[in-house]
Order: C-alpha cells, then structure tokens, then sequence
C-alpha cells in the first residue's frame, strides 16, 4: 500500500455516486494500479477505502494524477506498478511523467 493524498477530486463522472467518489485533502492508500487502454492509456489506482463496484461501469478505478505521494515512497509506487503489470522501470518512469502525479515532501 501507498500512502496519497487527493489533490483533484473535480468532474465526478455520473457513473460514480457520491458515497464512492473522492475527497480533496483526504487521506487514501494505493492497492493497485493499472492501465486502462480503452481510456487512452490513462495510470488507475485502485484505493483500499473505497470499493468501485459494477454499479460504477466503466470506471474500474481513480486516475493516478488525482493523487500527491510522498517522494520518500516513490520506489514503493513503482514496485507496485512493476508487481501490477508487465511494465519496464523505463515505462514506468514514463507513466508517471505522464500521469502528472504530485509528488511532496515528507
């Protein structure tokens, strides 16, 4: 798991009910992350607090840049993406670059 916070919680898709959306400047941990090909390659996260079920269709999971994450735990997120996919540390690198993840200090 990743310690992040949400630092976008704009344009709730319609699909996604409030209960299960997320909340600017509060706190979540990172269980998966994925790429979601048919979303133009966009970095998903899949969050330990919250469940996006069927009834969500066809969001599977939250966009990375929604997200800040320490910089002390930068290795740990790449770990996770290397664990969660078949992706290089230089894919990986670049996903991130792309995703515009925040990354803060301790």
């Amino acid at each position: 798991m990743i310690h992040c916070i949400c630092i976008d919680d704009t344009n709730k898709p319609k699909e996604i009910p409030a209960e299960k959306w997320v909340t600017k400047d509060a706190s979540y941990n990172i269980i998966h992350v994925s790429i979601h090909t048919l979303q133009g390659g966009i970095q998903g996260v899949t969050l330990k607090e919250i469940t996006l079920d069927e009834s969500c269709m066809p969001y599977q999971s939250f966009r990375l840049s929604r997200f800040a994450v320490q910089l002390k735990d930068i290795e740990k997120l790449m770990e996770l993406m290397r664990n969660c996919s078949e992706l290089s540390n230089i894919d990986i690198m670049k996903l991130i670059e792309e995703s515009n993840l925040q990354l803060v200090e301790n």
